[in-house]
């Protein structure tokens, strides 16, 4: 690891790359403790103790939404935003075809599309955070262009990290948009740390004890499912050419047991976010049967248990589901039929789709198992504990631990090409 590490300081071009990653990432922490005006620290701080949901969606936002920073958004809109447009490929096959068959060209038009959607969805979502939060009184009262010069503020933040996102991918080492939220987290360890040993006295010492373990095997188990994968052996024929002879070679096709990665629990997320937003609006309704549907909403979120059953379950099926708009066997078939490969004992075409089809599903069912527990897990250690810093613990270990590794491999990657050169 040392001599890797001087290999990069040695290097000039990895060298800028990594002092850009710094700069870029400094920034964002510092314009991410600028705070929006008129909040209440204390209620703030309570706000986010007792509700489970915004402490996860402070998680995405880097912390910026624990301070009401004008970064408060994070870059939860563009993330949306693309998360839209994935699924519209499945929609519109012309969408599909650009984003797979178009090219360079192709790709960069269907990314300026997810940057175009980012803009109404950070103005819909910072009009929506600030109601809620004007409405528990974390805010002040707002007056018609107050309100409206902070709903432009904040979706101008959100937009801005998007940028700085994207220079960290052009310029930098890593994915721009999961360091930015991988930063966040980093930041808000040793706090959360800080009042999770606090919390405890030396009574209660073998439960700090077990948490400890928890969190290493869940680290653990992390680094084990995201580099775990089913291959799946791969054989190309032979091939004469004039004089000479191709193929004959034999490979393996890596299927990952976790390909969605953290998807799905920005799926989920964005899923139960709805229903509470549209709930605290219609809270104060003079209609009955309104105010009836937005109690009953907010009550069952409010719920460790219930809320953590439907946590799970959305991220089970949205790893399915992502799984299922990334992955297409008939694609995949169809490219080894066109290459001259086969794969051993199964016909080409439709029979070696279905094999990989059915290969894909069951594997997909231990990485949903995996992503929901770990999605679930500290919401029932709180929920047992009654310590509210392990609300994020697994997810935020989940999305650490992937960065790291796809960071990592970069480096290595890059490190690989200047040893060949």
């Amino acid at each position: 690891m040392w001599e890797k590490f001087k290999l990069i300081l040695k290097d000039i071009d990895l060298r800028r790359k990594f002092l850009y990653l710094l700069g870029f990432l400094a920034v964002f922490r510092l314009i991410s403790s600028i705070p929006i005006p008129g909040i209440d620290a204390l209620k703030l701080r309570q706000f986010f103790e007792a509700n489970q949901f915004f402490g996860l969606l402070n998680l995405f936002s880097g912390g910026a939404l624990g301070n009401l920073s004008i970064m408060m958004l994070g870059v939860g809109p563009y993330i949306t935003g693309s998360i839209i447009m994935q699924l519209l490929t499945m929609i519109f096959p012309a969408l599909k075809e650009l984003a797979q068959e178009g090219g360079e060209t192709g790709r960069q038009k269907f990314n300026q599309y997810s940057r175009l959607l980012t803009v109404p969805l950070a103005l819909v979502q910072g009009f929506g955070l600030l109601t809620i939060l004007e409405r528990q009184e974390i805010v002040q009262f707002l007056t018609f262009y107050e309100k409206f010069a902070n709903v432009i503020i904040v979706a101008a933040g959100s937009i801005l990290l998007m940028w700085i996102g994207e220079l960290i991918s052009e310029y930098a080492l890593g994915n721009g948009v999961s360091l930015l939220i991988f930063a966040g987290i980093v930041a808000s360890f040793p706090s959360d740390l800080r009042q999770t040993f606090l919390a405890y006295d030396a009574s209660q010492l073998p439960t700090l004890i077990a948490f400890t373990a928890i969190a290493v095997i869940t680290v653990a188990a992390v680094v084990y499912i995201s580099e775990g994968d089913r291959p799946v052996p791969v054989y190309y024929a032979k091939r004469i050419r004039g004089m000479r002879m191709y193929g004959g070679t034999t490979t393996y096709l890596p299927l990952k047991v976790n390909q969605a990665g953290v998807i799905p629990i920005i799926f989920a997320l964005s899923i139960l976010l709805l229903p509470q937003m549209i709930a605290s609006f219609f809270a104060s309704s003079a209609n009955a049967l309104l105010k009836i549907v937005s109690s009953f909403i907010i009550n069952f979120f409010a719920g460790p248990w219930t809320y953590a059953a439907a946590y799970f379950l959305l991220v089970f099926l949205f790893t399915y589901f992502y799984t299922a708009v990334t992955f297409d066997p008939q694609s995949v078939s169809k490219n080894l039929q066109q290459s001259g490969a086969f794969l051993p004992g199964i016909r080409p075409g439709n029979s070696t789709a279905e094999f990989l089809s059915k290969i894909v599903t069951r594997i997909t069912f231990v990485g949903a198992l995996f992503l929901g527990a770990v999605a679930v897990l500290p919401l029932i250690l709180r929920a047992m504990t009654g310590i509210s810093t392990l609300t994020i613990g697994g997810t935020a270990l989940l999305i650490v631990v992937s960065v790291v590794l796809e960071t990592a491999k970069q480096v290595e990657g890059q490190l690989s090409l200047r040893a060949y050169e």
